[in-house]
């Protein structure tokens, strides 16, 4: 029988679409769709990955509790282990994650505590913060995407096999989201290590540190770090998760260009994706307008659009200026 034991068995070997449409040539443009992972995203990758790896170490015990700082799919990624597992599952979201994403974590059984957006990460009541002393009142285990290793580690073992593997070894360009960091940096590094010639972009929502701690090796001035309207990518902090020396440069992408891109693609490509999937899109378009046939760019769409219903509609795109002449 073709029967898999648990819906984990059915993670990876996402396919690899090319964007021909979206950007006509003459090098390729492909992206990796993560949304048919088993919960929907990227972050089912490390999920399980964090998970296991805590287990092998003996820092997660039989039936222990989990927190998160989240934006919801590592959150997820989570649950989803953890469910299989034994373990109850808390997460701590900032309160500008789409309430979509909240109530997908409250249907796993997943715990919620929403915390302030625009405070310092320091802050005590920041959702990474919180998650901190949930750790210490409670005796949770703390996966803590933004410094395990087991974060881009994962990507090393499973995302970059697979794109070497789908494009016969011609990819020449990765371009993705930098959050964590994971995403973009173990993929990279499995990729250099196969053909040290692949150039590596990631793409930073204006208003994120990442380019400026590129380009200058320390994190820009706090006047330069603000708040942005993009989900899921960009820090105000550096995590430990972000190998930085696999990436060659960072881009911006402002936050107009990614919500115009997330209906550029559904309507020119059929795939729903949200706006850090659509802002990688647009950097990786930017990349590969500056190259020739032979090159083959590959990006990354990290989840489905469905999880920003509450964003991706008229109304609160024209009250976020993202509509018209707004």
């Amino acid at each position: 029988m073709d029967l898999y034991e648990n819906i984990l068995e059915t993670l990876g070997n996402t396919p690899l679409v090319k964007l021909g449409r979206f950007f006509d040539g003459p090098a390729t443009l492909a992206v990796k769709v993560e949304s048919f992972n088993p919960g929907s995203s990227v972050k089912d990758r490390i999920g399980v990955a964090m998970i296991e790896a805590a287990e092998r170490e003996g820092k997660l015990k039989p039936g222990q509790p989990i927190v998160e700082p989240t934006s919801g799919n590592t959150g997820l990624g989570l649950a989803i282990a953890a469910i299989l597992r034994g373990h109850r599952m808390i997460c701590t979201a900032a309160d500008k994650i789409p309430t979509e994403k909240i109530a997908l974590l409250e249907a796993y059984g997943v715990e919620v505590i929403t915390c302030p957006t625009n405070v310092a990460a320091d802050d005590p009541r920041s959702y990474y913060k919180t998650a901190e002393r949930i750790r210490d009142e409670q005796g949770a285990y703390l996966p803590y995407q933004y410094y395990n290793q087991a974060n881009p580690q994962a990507h090393y073992d499973s995302t970059g096999p697979e794109i070497w593997r789908q494009t016969d070894g011609k990819v020449t360009h990765w371009v993705a989201g930098v959050g964590t960091g994971g995403t973009i940096s173990g993929t990279a590094k499995y990729l250099k290590e196969q053909n040290p010639n692949i150039k590596v972009i990631g793409v930073d929502p204006i208003g994120s540190v990442y380019q400026y701690y590129k380009e200058h090796g320390e994190l820009p001035h706090e006047d330069e770090i603000h708040q942005y309207l993009i989900d899921g990518i960009g820090e105000d902090l550096l995590p430990e998760s972000v190998w930085m020396d696999t990436i060659d440069e960072v881009i911006k992408v402002d936050d107009r260009s990614a919500y115009d891109a997330v209906f550029e693609l559904a309507r020119k490509e059929a795939i729903f994706t949200g706006s850090s999937g659509a802002a990688a899109a647009v950097g990786a378009r930017r990349v590969a307008q500056e190259l020739g046939p032979d090159a083959l760019v590959v990006t990354l769409f990290p989840d489905s659009g469905e999880r920003y219903l509450s964003k991706l509609n008229p109304t609160w795109l024209r009250a976020h200026g993202l509509l018209g002449d707004g």
